[in-house]
């Protein structure tokens, strides 16, 4: 046995490896699979799996509710290592999404999906933007473990320049303007190779384990429909994770972040009056402009002394013609916190900037929250459980018992759901150097973090009683 150090306290470490070993960097730029089986990663040992899954979901990267191709292959993965699977309605609840996109888009990513030749019965249950999955392993009487993957990518292009790693090993996104640029591919294979290791040791198993496999991370639309659809009902522990979030070196690890702010995802419509630019202006109502008024003052919103507070507008359009008063305009706004009280303060500040933009310039508003979620913060208890397991992972060397998260994540409606029926959640973070920041063309992350955090999931159920 040997003691290192966490945040000034010892941890005992013991020095056998977990199940799944870390591997060498030439392995792992070797795990591109072309095969075009759901499964085919299956045929492979672990720790090459979860590389060669998230290339794969990489490369097929899907935006928000239109994740088909993706939970498609998380419920073939599951059942083909024999997990109850239920997916679709069954576990998101329709009236609860937000955010769903316009159902010609929907249509359009279900089509694609099934000219990739995915199962009909699935694409079935998933119609219409119902993209979530759960699998589900039962053993001895115990306690419930939820863990949570999110699925989604960003709307956004990806870096085409050669020394993008993924253009360099031929896994990047085939999806013109959808690119996996906030790890949600690394997320969701370090499940689905968690999902494996659990399946070889279902004899082992105490209680229920629940991988919960999300839609629509992005813009926080997903998780209140999964919650709805009674996803956290029993739960007794929570867990998610995030890559490289305020933890940028490889074997780092945030054992429960605290703080995740809480969001409103505001989208504004101004409806005015087209006219002629010079002939007749007077007559119009100018919907753009209103629109740029509303987007200077609420950057200029003033900031909360009970809080810490953002605000972005990342949209703005609008316009017909250049000689023309323009008669329509959008944005979309997003405002967050570190409280819901806070939030809702600056929600109605929002709220009183755009209607006193359309009213100065005569125009219409309707609005809509596109997506929204709560405040968060680890159990401090559980977090410990945490750091105890991740000091017996190989290749975990820096063990932080927690760190602000400073942005939001919906992950917070499920921690919420079991915490206040009792229950416990803790948000871990994975660290890993990143090519270039979240959300841009550029980002991208080491891979070997990749089979270190299957282990570290292994060993927090194995601490926690879940397995063994």
């Amino acid at each position: 046995m040997q003691t290192i150090q966490t945040n000034g306290r010892p941890l005992t470490v013991d020095p056998n490896p977990t199940a799944v070993d870390l591997i060498a960097a030439d392995t792992i730029r070797a795990a591109t699979l072309t095969n075009d089986s759901l499964t085919a990663e299956l045929s492979l040992p672990l720790a090459q799996q979860v590389v060669a899954t998230r290339r794969d979901l990489h490369r097929h990267a899907e935006p928000g509710w239109c994740e088909y191709r993706t939970a498609a292959k998380v419920v073939a993965t599951l059942r083909a290592l024999g997990w109850e699977v239920r997916h679709g309605r069954a576990v998101t609840d329709t009236a609860s999404r937000l955010g769903v996109p316009p159902t010609a888009e929907l249509q359009r990513h279900e089509a694609r999906a099934a000219s990739l030749g995915i199962d009909p019965d699935v694409l079935a249950a998933m119609r219409d933007g119902h993209t979530g999955v759960v699998g589900v392993l039962r053993g001895t009487p115990g306690p419930v473990a939820a863990l949570r993957f999110d699925m989604d990518a960003n709307t956004c292009g990806e870096d085409r320049d050669a020394g993008h790693p993924p253009m360099r090993d031929g896994y990047a996104s085939i999806n013109d303007g959808i690119h996996h640029n906030c790890g949600h591919d690394g997320h969701t294979a370090i499940g689905l190779a968690l999902a494996r290791l659990l399946a070889e040791q279902r004899d082992a198993i105490r209680g229920e384990i629940r991988l919960v496999f999300q839609p629509a991370e992005e813009g926080l639309r997903g998780a209140a429909a999964m919650v709805a659809a009674g996803v956290m009902d029993g739960v007794d522990v929570f867990f998610g994770c995030h890559i490289g979030v305020q933890a940028l070196r490889l074997g780092e690890i945030v054992a429960g972040y605290r703080n995740i702010l809480a969001s409103l995802k505001l989208d504004a419509t101004f409806q005015g009056v087209s006219a002629h630019a010079a002939i007749s202006p007077q007559v119009g109502r100018n919907a753009l402009l209103a629109a740029c008024v509303a987007t200077q003052n609420l950057h200029a919103l003033p900031r909360h002394g009970d809080g810490e507070t953002r605000v972005n507008v990342g949209l703005l359009s609008g316009g017909e013609a250049r000689n023309a008063v323009a008669a329509h305009a959008t944005l979309a706004a997003e405002i967050r916190a570190d409280s819901s009280a806070v939030l809702d303060t600056l929600h109605e500040r929002a709220m009183d900037v755009l209607d006193g933009a359309a009213r100065m310039h005569g125009v219409q508003l309707s609005t809509r929250v596109a997506g929204a979620c709560g405040a968060a913060s680890s159990d401090e208890a559980l977090a410990e459980q945490v750091a105890q397991a991740a000091a017996s992972v190989a290749g975990i060397t820096h063990i932080r018992a927690s760190a602000d998260f400073k942005g939001s994540d919906d992950a917070a409606a499920m921690m919420a759901a079991v915490q206040q029926r009792g229950g416990q959640a803790v948000y871990i973070g994975l660290g890993s150097p990143l090519r270039h920041v979240h959300h841009h063309p550029s980002f991208d992350f080491d891979e070997a973090v990749l089979p270190l955090g299957v282990a570290l999931f292994e060993a927090v159920l194995r601490q926690g009683g879940h397995v063994g």
